[in-house]
């Protein structure tokens, strides 16, 4: 019996487990955060400042939900020449969403809670780490089939 030892290596990865587990911590947060708007916020933030809030909250769970898909296939992948860059591009994916998450979603909730306005200067940054996470994603996606 043939033991394809990369492949194999590969499937215990710790890589996909840390993407998996960012991904549950990031996810536990949004509900958090979410429900401490919701229940704490509510009643000190103006309106303005609250939106501010629940668009954080809104695009933390997204990536936190995406980040998910990003574990799955980096446990997934256990064939194909493309593996290797795959693996590493969707690493690098994992590491951009969290990154981005805590660039956008967190400026966000920096500026609800009274952070000077120059903060904002983060956000933009965060989105642009989520677009290149996710196109990371796709040519990972992508190349792990060739």
């Amino acid at each position: 019996m043939h033991i394809d030892r990369q492949a194999a290596k590969f499937r215990g990865a710790p890589a996909s487990g840390r993407a998996l587990a960012a991904a549950g911590v990031l996810l536990a947060l949004a509900t958090a955060l979410g429900a401490f708007g919701a229940h704490t916020l509510k009643g000190h933030l103006s309106a303005e400042r609250l939106q501010l809030w629940d668009t954080a909250v809104r695009y933390h769970f997204f990536q936190g939900l995406g980040l998910i898909g990003v574990g799955l296939t980096l446990r997934a992948l256990e064939g194909g020449s493309g593996v290797l860059r795959a693996a590493a591009a969707l690493r690098v994916a994992g590491a951009l969403i969290v990154s981005g998450t805590l660039l956008f979603s967190g400026s966000l909730y920096a500026l609800a809670l009274g952070a000077p306005r120059t903060l904002g200067v983060l956000t933009p940054f965060g989105g642009l780490a989520w677009i290149a996470a996710w196109l990371l994603f796709a040519w990972g996606a992508w190349r792990a089939g060739t």
